[in-house]
């Protein structure tokens, strides 16, 4: 059963701009913002892994996450990435994003720790019964090291604003065991844009994309049509941005999708350490697909 709840369809895991130095271009980001308000763009994650999150000290996280809610200005809901590996920093992060009226939280698994699933169960269950906020678990097992199982996330879900999940596996099978086992209202987002597309179309609620970045409009048609049943329709619009979702990943999120977005036009090169601008070997393969989309 499809839901109608403002947090479904096309939502972009938003870059965070930086100059040339490393330091956040506040003027690029309400660039950014207003980009995909105008684009359909059905809601941003502030400070997900493509923000690089792990990147940022605290208080930048948190004023990045503010600006971002401010110049939404509502026109289009703010999820706050507020994960961390301490479920201490975690409640605090997102005790920040209630504070700043984020409209819901998005929190990655525990990484590095490998917590058992019990551990991952009492870490979201504490952080929801201390913070009255809705928030979005997720897993992303390549890049946090441990795997929230869809027993624990069924477990979860009986937990009132514990509202939904972003599947980043890539695994069609997990996708579709969520949506067997989960609570007809409780939001399944993919995280896998080379997935999406199919696991909206298997029952889905939308996706959290990197490629949203680069091609929000486009996506966001892509993604309609797959809620709309229309499977035709979808992969027909999906097709042109296939060989994108590969190349935003030939080396780690958020390298590509960054230097992309320089490239177009949208923030600076500014990245990091320890990640790094592009490769030039990788610039070469990344350029073609942006040319063949027609985005710069």
């Amino acid at each position: 059963m499809r839901l109608n709840h403002p947090l479904t369809g096309s939502m972009v895991a938003l870059i965070t701009p930086m100059l040339d130095d490393g330091s956040v271009d506040f003027a690029a980001l309400e660039s950014l913002v207003d980009f995909h308000v105008a684009s359909g763009t059905r809601g941003i994650i502030s400070m997900g892994t493509t923000g690089e999150s792990a990147t940022l000290n605290q208080d930048e996280h948190i004023e990045v996450m503010r600006r971002t809610v401010k110049l939404a200005n509502s026109r289009i809901p703010v999820i706050a990435g507020t994960g961390a590996n301490s479920t201490s920093e975690a409640i605090e992060l997102t005790k920040a994003a209630k504070e700043i009226g984020a409209d819901a939280c998005l929190l990655v698994t525990p990484y590095y720790n490998k917590p058992t699933q019990e551990g991952l169960y009492q870490h979201y269950k504490l952080i929801a019964e201390t913070v009255d906020i809705d928030q979005i678990l997720y897993n992303v097992p390549g890049r946090t090291a441990v795997d929230l199982l869809p027993e624990t996330i069924v477990r979860l879900s009986e937990i009132s604003n514990i509202i939904g999940v972003k599947d980043a596996t890539g695994d069609l099978e997990v996708a579709q065991t969520l949506i067997d086992t989960c609570p007809e209202d409780f939001l399944l987002y993919s995280g896998d844009d080379a997935t999406a597309v199919e696991f909206i179309l298997m029952g889905g609620h939308g996706g959290i994309s990197v490629t949203a970045n680069v091609a929000p409009k486009e996506l966001s048609q892509a993604y309609q049509a797959a809620f709309d049943n229309n499977k035709a329709l979808a992969e027909e619009l999906d097709a042109p941005l296939r060989g994108l979702h590969q190349s935003l990943f030939i080396e780690s999120n958020p390298i590509p999708v960054k230097w992309a977005m320089h490239k177009m036009g949208k923030c600076g090169s500014g990245i990091r350490l320890p990640l790094t601008i592009l490769s030039q070997q990788a610039q070469v393969i990344l350029e073609q697909d942006l040319s063949n989309l027609g985005v710069m």
